[in-house]
């Protein structure tokens, strides 16, 4: 299967009209035509080098600002209004990071609606979050963002994020996340003496083709949060980085290479949560999410039953694309084909459903890995409801989304007595025992090898701004969702 991804969430997509469930927000296929490919070539020697250099210069220019204006500053100097020469030096770090944009192409940000006030809304919620060019917001407001406290250490880039007053992450702290959101809930209270602060909800980045479910970090401190919706409209997407797609650096070229890119900003109403949406940040998270998509979500786990069901009754797993409409109920279309296209992994025109139905169960339940597994072994079993090494690398390559995926020490641990064949009873006891068996079994020889990530970036989502909602924020009693999300 094509799919690929690890930041899940069910879709709320754009559209009231029903259709066939939407492609995988993880995916980005970028088709290039002849033309394009000769545009891109010229431009490579040509306008490549020199934007990539007055870029590289404009990020090098604010580095002595941003370190100056970092030194020695303390806490409670930071809650104080800005003094006359700090103000200067924002003005200017802002100029110097307009201009370095506008090196990269972006000669116009569109900005719709007014950016409210940090008395009137102390958290921004950005979305759909596809980039890191969504950093363009970020260096336009010089809001603070949640980061990991690695990225700090990076030279250059980690003295401009310090500026920024940041909320730093730490992996290698176990109780980080519930520190994280006890000082964003300290800066959102403090009254508009701090910054704003930008959050990406999302926590991963997609292709825009929906809004993933919006982790609830965000909205635990019960403030009142302004929306704000990112766009890209040209005509070829060179922007988008996910984990199945061109790369960070091929991202960087292409756009490079483009002789004009679009982005718009537009700032939504401010929205105030009702009681009901303080006590439940998830519930918060959620219709946020909904006025951002400007529709109602659609019902995708009501499908995923039906589809469930039918596929464990037909009597043959792989299926062609006609086959493929049949069950879906939806006429031929260049979506359908688009889409099973993804699962068609050797291009031979035949699809496994059963790949199909679980990756639909990993868009749909973000928060419901554990489900996801369960239903795949379903899936997957023999009579004796026992499912073999090849079967187990199928579910979890597509359940994990991952491209290649190598389950044979995996499967031995599990496999205590050597039977050759395990079921999701040994499974879940394995991962009862193995809280990190992802990272020990699975990811150990895959370091460094996706889309050019560097090797920490495989338990952490690709994207600006990391997820540091708590591990109980949604489910308390599933501890798997733990080991695979």
């Amino acid at each position: 299967m094509k799919l690929s991804g690890r930041g899940r969430g069910c879709c709320v997509a754009g559209s009231r009209e029903r259709g066939p469930p939407p492609r995988s927000p993880f995916v980005h296929q970028l088709r290039l035509s002849p033309l394009e490919k000769a545009k891109i070539a010229f431009m490579t020697l040509t306008l490549f080098p020199i934007r990539l250099f007055f870029a590289a210069f404009m990020m090098l220019l604010a580095w002595p600002f941003a370190f100056i204006a970092s030194m020695g500053s303390d806490e409670q100097e930071l809650e104080k209004p800005l003094s006359w020469w700090r103000k200067i030096v924002d003005v200017l770090l802002k100029a110097i990071m307009r201009m370095m944009w506008l090196a990269g192409g972006f000669h116009w940000i569109n900005v719709k609606g007014r950016q409210a006030l940090p008395a009137e809304a102390a958290i921004l919620t950005v979305a759909p979050h596809s980039s890191y060019f969504d950093a363009i917001p970020v260096t336009m407001t010089f809001a603070s963002i949640v980061m990991k406290a690695e990225s700090k250490d990076i030279p250059v880039w980690g003295t401009l994020i310090k500026y920024i007053r940041p909320v730093f992450v730490s992996r290698s702290d176990q109780d980080s996340r519930r520190k994280t959101v006890e000082e964003i809930k300290r800066r959102a209270q403090s009254d508009g003496k701090w910054p704003q602060i930008m959050i990406f909800p999302e926590g991963t980045c997609t292709n825009r083709s929906c809004l993933i479910t919006f982790k609830p970090g965000a909205f635990i401190p019960g403030v009142p949060v302004q929306p704000v919706v990112l766009r890209y409209p040209n005509k070829l997407d060179t922007i988008t980085w996910t984990w199945q797609g061109p790369g960070a650096l091929e991202i960087l070229w292409l756009t490079l290479c483009q002789l004009h890119n679009s982005v718009e900003i537009e700032f939504l109403p401010v929205y105030i949560p009702s009681e009901e949406e303080r006590k439940n940040p998830v519930l918060y998270a959620n219709n946020v999410r909904r006025v951002m998509a400007e529709l109602k979500p659609e019902t995708l786990e009501d499908d995923l039953d039906k589809y469930a069901a039918s596929a464990m009754k037909m009597k043959k797993e792989k299926v062609d694309l006609k086959e493929f409409s049949s069950y879906l109920e939806f006429p031929v279309s260049h979506t359908l084909e688009s889409m099973f296209a993804l699962f068609d992994e050797n291009e031979d025109g035949i699809i496994d459903i059963r790949e199909f139905v679980i990756a639909l169960s990993v868009v749909c339940k973000p928060s419901k890995t554990l489900e996801t597994i369960q239903l795949a072994f379903q899936l997957y079993q023999s009579e004796n409801g026992t499912i073999l090494e090849e079967d187990l690398a199928h579910i979890l390559k597509t359940a994990m989304g991952v491209s290649q995926i190598n389950v044979t020490h995996l499967f031995r641990a599990v496999d205590e007595e050597e039977e050759g064949e395990i079921t999701y009873d040994d499974f879940y006891r394995f991962a009862e025992l193995h809280p990190h068996f992802a990272e020990d079994y699975l990811y150990a020889d895959q370091l460094g090898e996706e889309s050019g990530m560097e090797t920490s970036s495989l338990s952490a989502p690709n994207g600006i701004c990391t997820d540091f909602s708590p591990e109980n924020a949604e489910d308390k009693n599933k501890p798997l969702q733990k080991k695979l999300n």
